[in-house]
């Protein structure tokens, strides 16, 4: 069974309350639950937020839309996904359970490329699968599959503070665990197209107004056509770097 848990929280440090910001009346985060669900691979969506009161609007959020959510620690986001897997996993009497990680600030995420990441995943046997890891897809369309059981050791195993945060980040390091990379027939990975910043969010905004209304399943090459005949708009976030929170976290563990 493929479970997919969307973390999301309030308190961004870079852009506060980014994930329920509205485009043309519309919350970023219901963008995002919408295109996740047109998934035909993925056979249950749970919502992923903290227990700190700040994300108590997340919690409404989701009632409102019939998502299932969970609420775990803040910080400790490894924590969060593993016992919201694990309550999962032991109310349906699952025997194996597959976890597809999707973060909160992907609201133009592909189904289509979380579909082809997940068969891909599911086609090698292996413990790990993501378009991550060597990326060529454009920031915004990250997609992480992993087995429970790798899940479970993470979370019973990782001491780092970097890895309790990014969930997947002691799997993506150890040599125990068959991890693959899934790649594009192109590359780019240059591309932003998630919201970190307050330049993302104008970014996307362009986007949403431009391609939603005529298809409200556009793809990610559908995005890069628009970027195609509109150079200019790559200028907006170009300036951002890809996991710049990753590469603070590991800066302060001192393992970089």
């Amino acid at each position: 069974m493929n479970i997919a848990i969307l973390q999301a929280r309030m308190s961004s440090s870079r852009l506060p309350n980014k994930v329920l910001k509205e485009i043309n009346g519309i919350p970023l985060l219901k963008y995002e639950v919408e295109r996740i669900l047109k998934s035909k691979k993925i056979d249950k969506l749970i919502i992923a937020t903290s227990i700190d009161s700040s994300d108590d609007k997340i919690e409404e959020f989701s009632k409102e839309n019939n998502i299932d959510v969970f609420r775990g620690d803040l910080n400790d986001v490894l924590s969060r996904y593993y016992f919201c897997a694990k309550e999962f996993k032991d109310k349906n009497n699952l025997d194996n359970l597959n976890i597809i990680r999707v973060t909160g600030d992907c609201p133009i995420i592909d189904p289509v490329v979380i579909d082809e990441v997940i068969c891909f995943f599911e086609k090698n046997n292996c413990d790990y699968a993501s378009n991550t890891l060597i990326p060529t897809y454009p920031d915004g369309m990250d997609i992480e599959v992993c087995s429970f059981d790798a899940l479970k050791i993470a979370f019973s195993e990782a001491t780092f503070k970097s890895d309790r945060e990014h969930v997947t980040l002691f799997i993506k390091n150890d040599e125990r665990f068959k991890r693959l990379n899934f790649v594009s027939k192109y590359d780019f990975s240059h591309l932003r197209m998630t919201v970190d910043e307050q330049s993302d969010f104008d970014f996307i905004k362009i986007i949403i107004e431009n391609l939603y209304k005529e298809n409200p399943s556009f793809s990610y090459l559908d995005v890069v056509s628009f970027l195609t005949k509109n150079p200019d708009l790559l200028y907006i976030n170009s300036n951002i770097q890809r996991d710049e929170g990753l590469y603070k976290s590991l800066k302060n563990d001192g393992r970089i």
